[in-house]
Parts: structure tokens; C-alpha cells; sequence
């Protein structure tokens, strides 16, 4: 190569130098300036961080850019092929008590369905009961198959309906604007009110249900309470906008325009096909009269009784007698007026003395009222007892019996245990009614006996300190372990799986799974936690426990059930049901 062309050559190389350093410092900016005379070593190892950073600058932008248009194309294709986003409807967040938004997903609708037809037979405790609220009002997603969304809902709402929970149901509208069923149970939550009788009280509830739930019912109720405030003007304001949207009716006009002073005299019909209507005859009507049947509904009768205008003095009709017993018994009627009605029949002294003979030759209702008046007269416990046993009797042929459930029981716990008979003191206690004691008194710790030890507080304390824990369940333990005649009861297995299943070491020499190798847990059952059908799991677990105190459950069932809760990691039941049962109070 010529001597020319190699000068040119370099010319051009440190031309091409210049120009590389220039952008170099312009990429790097306040950086030192790479040094391109150091040794050989560092210029490659500068030149390799160079080609590195350069790749790195550019693959935040290329990744960037593919990442911004895959998301819009999966935007697009999300719109187009999959349905709208399901609305959740419910009362609690899901970790309130470790449950899931996906824990009746893989749940077959037909069982939830006929799970909770078996629990609406049940009288449930408090503690069920809490359990059931809680599993059912958790926000979630409806199963897959055979029970949609709209239909699950509406076993809930009929259940709350059912069980009169009115506290719930106010909440439960609050938190949700908009559901399948809601006029449903704003209707059911305002005739609660109107039916009590204390309306002003009910206006003063209804004010608390969100403003901004349209429902027409629940509108005109808020009208009439605007009235009974004496604010007109805003009623008035109501009133023509409900009439604008054509949202009122001929009957709720007739008896507004009244009330607001906008017309003379309302017509004279009364309307029983809702309460509201039935309310409204009632207090616009002059001289109301109404005579109720078999087919009013029920919260008619409710607002009849509260409102006293049922007359029950010198009744003689038989059929409404009847009538008034058949309301009572499903509830709508009060059960004590049904004793006054049997007071004011009148008997001959002759039926009185032989009533035990003479009940046999009258109609059903006289033939208990007949009784029901001997027994008030009888001064011999003996003698009383045989009497409230065979009006038991009489009821119970007549499929009356919640009529006198509350009175027998009453009467029972009114005499003196001394006076009754032995033969009679198993049926005496058998119908009485106990009150339940909510009071569960405080812990008092027993190391010499480990589930009674200081290691419980793994599921009493809220936020339990694991160190200290773990050391209470080791000097317990050690204590036990020198006791030669120490015996683990099934409580202390339960103890030692939960302190296992929350990370509590268990000392090599104990070995839980030899301990419990005797008990058993139901396969069906252990099956839906290992599914993830924690939904159905649970309303399981309200069936087993049903009308029964948490307490009273024997030994294995509670083992099986904790076992359960700690698979499925459901801590907050599992320390409920521990903090009822485990601990000795005092």
C-alpha cells in the first residue's frame, strides 16, 4: 500500500476517532471520557461496558414499545371476546375471615343450594348462625355450574328475609346500590317498620337507607314520613317528581293530596294489597274497619295488633276465635292475647269443677280455654301440672303448638322445684326454656395441663407474641413430660396440630401424628378443603354445629373440625371456635 494512501487512511481513523468520542460524550454526558490510550486490557473491558449499556438503553425502548402495543391488542381482544365484569355483591371482604372470592367456583350450585335448604330447618346458635352470615355475605364469584349469580343471591336475600335480620338487610342495602331483589327487601325492611307501629321510628330508620337507591316503595314511604315531619313543601317536591316519572299510582295520590291538604275528603277504599296502602286506608278513612282472614298477610296482622285495632273483648264468633289461633301460632297474632281471648269465654261452675271430663264434650278452642281456666284456678302443684300437660296435649292435636310453647315454659319455671313430683321432674325440665348465657368469663391458666397452659394464646391474643408462646409451650411441656401419669386428651392434640399448623416447633420426642393416629376425620369433608371448596366447607360446618352451643361439642368432632380449619388455613374461625372451647373459665 502506498505511503498517500496510508496517511489518508489514518486521516480518515482519527477522523472517525473524533467523531465517536463526540457522541460518546453526548450519550454519557458529565462521565469521565473513556481513555482510549490506557492498556489493552482496559480498553477492551470499556469498550464491552459500552456495547452493554448501549443494548441495555435500547432494550428498554424496544421492550417498552412491544410491550405498549401487546397491551392494547390484548385490550381489544379482551372487549371484544369476554363478557362484562361481574359485580360482587355482598357485606364482608373475603380475608375478614380467611376466606376467598374463588370458594364456591368449583362447587356444584345444586349442593350449595340444598345445603342451605337443610339449614333452614335448622334452629341455628349464635355461633352457627355468625358462621352462615359471614360465609354466605362474603363478597365472591357464584359457582360454575348449576347456580347462577341472580339465583344464589336470591337464597341469600330469602334467608335474611326468612330470619327477620333487619340489621343485616339495612346494612347489606347500604353497601349495594344495585342487585336483583332489592325492592324485595327495602319492601320487607319498610313494612317491618310501618308493622311494628312506631312509625316515627321507622321514618327515622329509613332515612338511614342510601339516598341514592331508587325504589318507588321505598319513595312513597319517605313521602308520607315527610308529612308526618310536617315538611310539606319537600313532600310536595317528591311527590310531583314520582308523579312525573310515572312512578305513583291513583290510590297513593287519592291519599297524599289529602294528607297535604290538596283535596277535602280521600275516597273511602281500602287497599290491602301491600302494607303501605294498608297504612295509609287506616289513617285517612274515618271510622276504619277492617276485618282480617285466613289470606291477609302477615304484616297486616302485625300492624292491626300493635295498632290495637283488633277488639278482642266479648268475642263469641267461633271461626274468627279460630282465626285469631291459626294467626298466633305462625306468629303474626300475639300468643298472650290468645289466652286472654279464652279467659273472657265463660263456663258454668259445673264445667269448671269436672274440666278434666268436660273439656271432652266441646269445640277445640273452648275445650282448651275450659282448661286453661281450671289451671289457673288449681292451688295443687300436682294437680296444675296434670292440667298444663293435657292443654299441651290439646294444642298439639290442633297443630297448635308454638301457641303455648312460651306459656308452659313460663308457668314451669314459676313453681317451686321442691313441689313437683318426681315422676314429673324430667317432663318439667324438658319444657322449660333456658336463657343463654353469653358470657364466657375469663381464662384462667393451667400449665399442668396443656391445652389449659399459657401456649392457648396462639389463638386468645389477637397479635400473640410467637417467641413468648413458644417458650410457654415448652416449660408446659416440660412440666407435663415429668408427670409419668400424664395422659394427652384429645384438647391437647388439638392444641398441638394448631401450634404445629402456625409454625410452633413440636420437640422431636412428640410426636403428634402417633398421638392422633386414633382419630378420624370424615373423608367427604376433607376432600372439600383439599378442592378449594371452602364455601360449601363451611356451610358443612354450620349444619354440624346447628342449634348446638360451640362448647357442648364432644371432644372428636372438635378435633376434626380444627383439624380442617388448619388445612384450609382458615385461622379466625378455627381460634373462635378454640377460644370457646379450650381454655378453663372462670
Amino acid at each position: 500500500m502506498s505511503p498517500i494512501k496510508l496517511s489518508n487512511l489514518n486521516n480518515n481513523f482519527l477522523i472517525f476517532l473524533f467523531i465517536a468520542m463526540f457522541f460518546c460524550s453526548l450519550s454519557f454526558g458529565e462521565e469521565k471520557p473513556v481513555d482510549i490510550w490506557s492498556e489493552k486490557n482496559n480498553t477492551k473491558s470499556s469498550e464491552k461496558n459500552k456495547k452493554e449499556e448501549n443494548l441495555k438503553e435500547e432494550s428498554k425502548i424496544d421492550i417498552s414499545k412491544i410491550n405498549k402495543s401487546k397491551k392494547e391488542q390484548i385490550q381489544i381482544l379482551d372487549n371484544q371476546n369476554e363478557d362484562p365484569p361481574v359485580k360482587l355483591v355482598g357485606l364482608y371482604d373475603p380475608g375478614k375471615n380467611d376466606l376467598s372470592l374463588e370458594m364456591w367456583s368449583e362447587t356444584n350450585g345444586e349442593f350449595i343450594r340444598d345445603a342451605i335448604k337443610r339449614i333452614e330447618k335448622i334452629e341455628l346458635s349464635k355461633f352457627s348462625e355468625e358462621i352462615f352470615l359471614n360465609t354466605i355475605l362474603t363478597y365472591s364469584y357464584a359457582p360454575k355450574n348449576n347456580l347462577s349469580e341472580g339465583e344464589f343471591l336470591k337464597l341469600k336475600i330469602n334467608w335474611l328475609i326468612k330470619n327477620n335480620k333487619i340489621e343485616v338487610i339495612e346494612n347489606f342495602l347500604n353497601n349495594n346500590l344495585e342487585f336483583d331483589g332489592k325492592s324485595k327487601l327495602i319492601k320487607f325492611l319498610v313494612d317491618f317498620y310501618i308493622s311494628s307501629g312506631d312509625i316515627l321510628e321507622g321514618c327515622k330508620k329509613a332515612d338511614f337507607i342510601n339516598k341514592e337507591i331508587k325504589d318507588k316503595y321505598l319513595e312513597k314511604f319517605r313521602i308520607y314520613c315527610l308529612i308526618l315531619n310536617e315538611k310539606k313543601e319537600e313532600a310536595q317536591l317528591n311527590f310531583d317528581l314520582l308523579r312525573e316519572e310515572g312512578r305513583s299510582d291513583k290510590f297513593f295520590d287519592d291519599k297524599i293530596l289529602f294528607l297535604l291538604g290538596m283535596k277535602d275528603k280521600p275516597n273511602n277504599t281500602i287497599s290491602d294489597k301491600n302494607l303501605l296502602n294498608f297504612y295509609l286506608s287506616s289513617v285517612t278513612i274515618e271510622g276504619f274497619n277492617y276485618e282480617p282472614n285466613k289470606k291477609t298477610d302477615k304484616n297486616i296482622w302485625k300492624y292491626l295488633v300493635a295498632s290495637n285495632l283488633i277488639v278482642i273483648d266479648e268475642l263469641e264468633d267461633s271461626e274468627t276465635i279460630k282465626k285469631y289461633e291459626a294467626a298466633a301460632n305462625e306468629g303474626n297474632f300475639e300468643k298472650e292475647k290468645i289466652f286472654e281471648i279464652y279467659m273472657s269465654i265463660p263456663f258454668k261452675i259445673t264445667q269448671l269443677i269436672n274440666a278434666s271430663t268436660a273439656h271432652q264434650s266441646l269445640e277445640g278452642y273452648e275445650a282448651r280455654a275450659l282448661i286453661y281456666q281450671k289451671m289457673l284456678l288449681s292451688d295443687n302443684t300436682e294437680n296444675k301440672l296434670k292440667l298444663l300437660f293435657l292443654l299441651k296435649d290439646l294444642f298439639e292435636k290442633e297443630k297448635l303448638v308454638n301457641i303455648f310453647k312460651e306459656n308452659l315454659s313460663n308457668t314451669l319455671k314459676g313453681m317451686d322445684s321442691d313441689d313437683i313430683p318426681k315422676e314429673y321432674k324430667k317432663i318439667v325440665e324438658k319444657n322449660i326454656i333456658l336463657e343463654k348465657n353469653n358470657e364466657i368469663g375469663k381464662i384462667k391458666y393451667d400449665d399442668k395441663i396443656l391445652h389449659r397452659s399459657k401456649a392457648i394464646k396462639i389463638f386468645t391474643e389477637e397479635d400473640p407474641n410467637r417467641e413468648k408462646v413458644n417458650k410457654d409451650f415448652l416449660s408446659s411441656y416440660k412440666k407435663i413430660k415429668r408427670n409419668k401419669k400424664y395422659f394427652f386428651s384429645i384438647k391437647d392434640i388439638i392444641l398441638l396440630e394448631t401450634l404445629a399448623s402456625d409454625g410452633i416447633e413440636i420437640p422431636k420426642d412428640l410426636s403428634v401424628q402417633s398421638l392422633s393416629k386414633n382419630l378420624t376425620v370424615p373423608s367427604t369433608m376433607s376432600m372439600l378443603v383439599e378442592n378449594g371448596e371452602i364455601g360449601l366447607f363451611m356451610l358443612k360446618l354450620v349444619e354440624i354445629i346447628g342449634s348446638d352451643e360451640i362448647k357442648n361439642l364432644d371432644p372428636e368432632t372438635l378435633y376434626f373440625i380444627n383439624n380442617l380449619l388448619n388445612k384450609g388455613k382458615i385461622k379466625k374461625v378455627r381460634n373462635q371456635i378454640l377460644n370457646l372451647t379450650l381454655p378453663l373459665r372462670v
